[in-house]
Formats: structure tokens, sequence, C-alpha cells
């Protein structure tokens, strides 16, 4: 199939070749019948991504501090990289999609095959979407309407929290697709409607829907505004428009009556008057998308629904609201339509808004195709012949994220393993990787991948609760497997794996790097020959992450400790060369007691004597290093300070000073393993370490969710 990208580096837009995603869970397959192009957020991404460096900065400032704050820590050189690598992955470009669907995950609910519906997918011409964020087509809606529904149903939520009652005047301040389709919602409340806009084409389209109408570019709008209110004022602002001054909520303000309701559903400044404010007692509210649930990973990607007596509408109910008011005739969304372009030639759409001719409403058309079935075929695209060279490991990779695509891949191609398939859930990410790193398929069915006879090694670095699993499945099949870690959430788990990994062929390892990063390495020619115990002490400055994040779901990401806090765990176990005897933990608590898993201490003794303390803290300042390493032994100190650095301290000559970039052992890890495969070296990690650490890890986790 083919999906639109967007390049953020370039501002390109392309067309990719990418494999039907699958329906899993709560998600369905939806085929596109028509995309609507959002012109106001898609031609402010074109332009962000054709900006210069500058001007990308400019339009980001909160970015612009998080770089700075990342300079100060790990360097120029790893942020250059790292805001390099960002912006050269291509994004979906899209949310406005109408369409058949073709699949159903099995907890999918309300929807079937064959039903005609709207979703919030991207511009390709199959999307995955969770069954929250769809609505059935009622009969008598065309697709092309329907495409607008998103767009719609972010003006209805503005409109849900302005609160207007029949009777009362409300002004949509910018006219655009979204502000067109508010004044519809709003004379179907029985509202009158003022449009505001400096575009003479949408203040009459606006007039011919039903709005009284004032130009932006003629005078001054607030006192206009009080004209037609005989004084009184607006009883609401809807501020529906993209704007960087501040202009547009000072005259919302000046045109309201007494205790006015404003509403930002759009973009603008905000430096707010007080006074205004004040003395009117104006209440001001930031509209977020279609409806309750946006953004909320356990609504749109856990499928639990709001109840209705209780969140009356969520963004799925927003979506259905619009569609009846469609076929009831109340919103028409045609006379918005200005352009039809195919879909084979999307990037002329983006030529097109970005131009200076008029347009408004861009529909891209697909091809109708009638039962069509979802062929496995239509699963893998063949993107390039088989490599040159007769490299003996031919690699597999399962999940390609940000940390796959910036870290691993890079260290596996200069590794020289032959890059035969990477399997994705989604179909960007995939079509991404493949390009880029030159894989020769591109699937998003995992068995293309583990019943593939020519792979014999397999990377496995997908969302944490499917790693013990697809790595079982890998041994079982004959294969090596190497596991971004955590190996495993659950003891059960792990006891399997160690199962199959003792009966097959196929070796294990699992993305433990830090032990193998050049400071670490130093570290253990000074420690060797220590004559009594090592203490150490070592602290993550994790960093915040909501609690709503998969990562922080002890099903999904297994929490923080298990997670990320593994690789202090691995590294005091590869620093003191003996095994774990005991552990024990504590978390901070929050006012009502409960632990707090991402704040805590963990104390570790080794079968040698020697002893580990273990800070994980979220809660300290980005500004300050992440990590830090000290050993303590023999009246002798070293310390590892954010693996730019090594400092001692009773040893004349043994530290290094700054070193040209950051290195936590990735490449070095992966050249290991790479010799282990072709028989050059032995196991990075020996089995029974790398399961003993990952049994701790779990335990901790465990310990911590308990608060001891």
């Amino acid at each position: 199939m083919k999906q639109l990208l967007q390049r953020l580096d370039t501002g390109e837009s392309m067309l990719v070749d990418a494999p039907v995603p699958s329906a899993g869970g709560h998600q369905m397959v939806v085929e596109s019948r028509v995309t609507a192009i959002s012109a106001g957020t898609e031609r402010m991404l074109v332009d962000f991504g054709k900006g210069n460096w500058l001007a990308k900065a400019r339009s980001q400032p909160d970015k612009v501090r998080q770089v700075l704050e990342k300079v100060r820590t790990d360097g120029i050189g790893p942020t250059l990289e790292a805001v390099r690598a960002k912006l050269e992955v291509p994004i979906p470009l899209g949310y406005c999609q109408a369409g058949v669907v073709v699949e159903t995950g099995p907890r999918v609910q309300g929807f079937r095959t064959g039903d005609r519906v709207v979703t919030n997918g991207s511009h390709a011409e199959y999307v995955r979407v969770p069954h929250l964020l769809a609505a059935r087509i009622p009969d008598g809606v065309s697709f092309e309407s329907a495409a607008f529904t998103p767009l719609a149903a972010i003006g209805l939520q503005g409109l849900r929290l302005a609160g207007p009652t029949i009777g009362e005047t409300g002004v949509v301040y910018g006219l655009g697709l979204i502000g067109l389709l508010t004044v519809q919602l709003l004379r179907a409340n029985g509202c009158r409607v003022i449009g505001i806009d400096r575009h003479p084409g949408r203040l009459a389209l606006a007039q011919s829907l039903g709005a009284t109408v004032v130009a932006a570019d003629a005078g001054d709008i607030p006192a206009q505004v009080l004209e037609l209110t005989d004084g009184v004022g607006a009883d609401f602002v809807l501020l529906t428009l993209a704007a960087d001054s501040d202009e547009p909520v000072r005259h919302a303000a000046s045109m309201s009556r007494k205790r006015g309701r404003l509403v930002l559903v759009g973009v603008t400044g905000l430096n707010l008057s007080r006074d205004l404010f004040y003395k009117k007692e104006l209440s001001f509210t930031v509209s977020c998308s279609y409806g309750a649930g946006r953004y909320d990973s356990s609504y749109e990607e856990g499928g639990r629904d709001f109840p209705l007596p209780y969140v009356r509408w969520t963004e799925q109910r927003n979506f259905s609201a619009v569609l009846e008011l469609m076929a009831q005739g109340s919103v028409d969304a045609t006379p918005l339509i200005t352009h039809r372009i195919p879909f084979e030639e999307a990037p002329r759409a983006y030529d097109l808004i970005r131009s200076d001719e008029p347009s408004l409403g861009v529909l891209l058309t697909y091809p109708d195709r009638p039962g069509r079935s979802l062929l496995s075929e239509q699963r893998v695209v063949h993107r390039a012949p088989p490599a040159a060279g007769r490299s003996s490991s031919v690699l597999g990779v399962i999940g390609a994220g940000n940390f796959a695509l910036r870290i691993l891949l890079p260290a596996l191609k200069s590794a020289g393993f032959r890059f035969h398939t990477v399997v994705t859930s989604g179909s960007a990410s995939g079509a991404v990787a493949g390009e880029k790193f030159g894989f020769e398929r591109v699937a998003t069915d995992a068995r293309y991948v583990l019943e593939e006879p020519t792979i014999n090694a397999v990377v496995v670095a997908t969302r944490h609760d499917s790693h013990a699993e697809l790595a079982r499945q890998a041994l079982e099949a004959g294969k090596h497997v190497f596991v971004e870690k955590p190996l495993a959430l659950t003891e059960d788990e792990l006891d399997r794996l160690a199962a199959a990994a003792a009966a097959g062929p196929g070796t294990l390892m699992v993305g433990f790097n830090r032990r193998f990063a050049p400071l670490t390495t130093r570290c253990l020619d000074l420690l060797r020959g220590r004559a009594g115990p090592l203490g150490l002490v070592a602290t993550m400055n994790a960093g915040s992450i909501p609690r709503d994040h998969w990562i922080q779901d002890p099903a999904a990401g297994g929490g923080r400790i298990v997670g990320e806090a593994c690789h202090l765990i691995d590294l005091a176990r590869a620093l003191v060369g003996s095994p774990i005897t005991s552990l024990h933990g504590q978390a901070a608590l929050d006012r009502q007691g409960a632990p707090i898993d991402d704040i805590a201490t963990l104390g570790i003794r080794f079968g040698d004597g020697s002893v580990a303390g273990i800070h994980y803290l979220a809660n300290g300042a980005r500004a300050y290093p992440k990590e830090r390493v000290d050993c303590f032994f023999d009246g002798k100190t070293l310390v590892i300070d954010n693996w730019r650095r090594l400092r001692t301290f009773g040893i004349r000559g043994g530290g290094i000073g700054w070193p040209a970039r950051m290195d936590k052992g990735h490449v070095a890890e992966i050249r290991a393993w790479a010799l282990a495969l072709r028989g050059d070296g032995p196991a990075p990690i020996p089995l029974e370490e790398l399961l003993e650490v990952s049994r701790w890890s779990i335990r901790a986790g465990e310990l911590i969710r308990r608060g001891v």
C-alpha cells in the first residue's frame, strides 16, 4: 500500500510503499475512500519542515530549552545527533479519514467488517485505528462529507466548553474549515453567529451558512461586534484561528459581554490583559481536540470507554453527534470542498495549500475496492534484492521505534549484519526503517521473521510486554536472539524463556549495554585484584514520565524499575563480578501513603560481601546529569560521570577526561554479540548471569510497587 509521510528536516511530502497494518486488541484496519487535509495543521508542519534551523528554533522555544539542557549534560555531539535523528524520521500526515472496515481486532466492540466509518486515521490506503477513535457513518452521508467529521468535532468540543444556549450570540473568530463547520454547529444549536476573518471568500461562505460577518482588516473589530449586539457584547467567543500575535485574544476580551466566555480552539498568542478579564469577570478555556478521551492512553489504546452517564461527550460520541447532524442536514461540508486530488498525487496537494491559489477543503480520493480481501501478501513489502556479501548473520528485527532507529539499527549495521526483514505493528515506522537501513523486506506480521529460514538472528525491540514471548518463539524457531531490555516482566515469563534458551540451538542476549561502555571497561581494569569488598553507589536522574504512560503500567511496561533501573542492577553485577544474594528496596510515598515506584532506592548484597546502593529518581532537575556511578574499594574511589568522564581518587593516572562523545556501550555490545554469533568470541553475557539480573530486577520492581 501507499502512505503519505512528511520529513521535518526538509519539509518534503512523499508517498512510500508500506505493508498493510495488522489489527490487534482494540484496533481495526480501515481501507480509505477519502481523507481531508487539515490545511492549518498540516500546512504548519510542512512550513516547519521547510524552514531553516533558526526558523525551527523560533517556532519551538520550549524544545530549544530542552536542547540546551541536553547540551549541558550530554555534550553538543550527542545532542545534535539526537535532534538530527528526530527530524530525519518522517511522520504520517493527516487525521481525517473516511473508509470501510476490513479487519477488526479481537477486543473491538461495535464494528464489523464492511462498516462505513470515519476515523482520525492518516493519509494512507489502509490505516490502523483504535475503535474508540472511529464512528459509523449513517446512511445518506457521503464519504466526502464524513471525512470532515474530526475537524467538526474539534469545533464541537470548543462549543461544548463554551456552553451556548438558544438565543445567545457567539463569535467564531477565524473562518477556516473548523471555523466554518463551527458556524453551522452553532446555528444548529439555535445561536446567532458572528464570523470574523480576513479572507473575503470565507466571509461570503460564512454568510451563506447563516452568519453575520465582520472583516478582520476593516476597522475596529470589537467595536463592530459591540454594534451588532446593541452594545452588550458577545456571550462567548470561539477562537478558531492560527495566529502568533496576542491581538485575537485582546479583541475577544474586548468584544465580550460581562461574564462572557472565551474558548481557544486554535492557536494564538496568550499575553492576556488582566484588566479586561478582571473588570468583566471573563472566563477563558483551552479546548483539547475532539473531546474527553483525547491523549488518554487508557481510552485510546486500552479501549476503556468512559461511562455515558458520567462523561456524556467523549471524542467518539462527538464524532457520532457530528455525523448525525450531517444526516439531518444541519451540517453540510460539501460547500467547503474546493479541490479533489487523487491520493497518488498527494504531494501536489501540499504545494497547493502553501501556494497563493485559493483553497479550503482539499480532499484526497482513493479508488473504491469493493470486496478486496486482505491477503497475507499485503502485509509484506519486498523493497530490495538480497544484500551483496556473504554475511553469516542474517537479521530480522521486530520493532522499529525511536530507540531502534537511533541506536540499535546503526550499531547493527556497523557490525556487518545483513538486514533481511523489519517488522512493525504499524506501517509508517517499518517503511521508514526499511528505507533508511536498506532492509530487504518490510512487514507487519512477526511470522515473516520467525518463520523465515534465511534469518538466523532476531532482534526484539517492541513494547516490554511482548519481549519474553517473541524471544521465546524465536528461540524455539532455532534463532539467536537479542532482546532490548527488559528480558521479561514476570518470573513465569523468565522461566519459560530460560527453558527455551536451554533447549534450542540459538543463544540469548539482552541489551544491558552499560557493562560494555569504555568507562566500564576501564573501571573493571582498575578493580581487578581488589582486596576487599566493593561499595557501589549508582544514581539515575531518570526524569518524570506521566503516570498514565504505558511504561508505568506493570502489565504493559513493567514499571520503570524493571524497564530501566535494570541497567544499574546489571552494571553493579558486572562491576562486582559476584552473584547477587539479596535485595531490598524502598519507594517514596505520596500524600495518601501510596508508593511512588519511580522515586526509589535499592540495596543489593553480593556473594563476595560487596554492596550496592541504587537510586532511581524521577523528581530531579533536567539540567542535572542523568547518571553517576561511584565505586569505593581498598582506599580508592572511581567515579563514572554521566558516561563522559572517569575520575579516580587514590589512583594515579587512572582517569579518563572528557571524551569526544558520550558512550553508553551500545556499539561495543552489538559488536560483542556479532563476534559471538560468528564463533569469534564468547557469549557477551553468560546466560545464567543475564537470567539472574533479570530475575532480581523483576523482584525489585515487585518490592518497590509494594513500597518496601
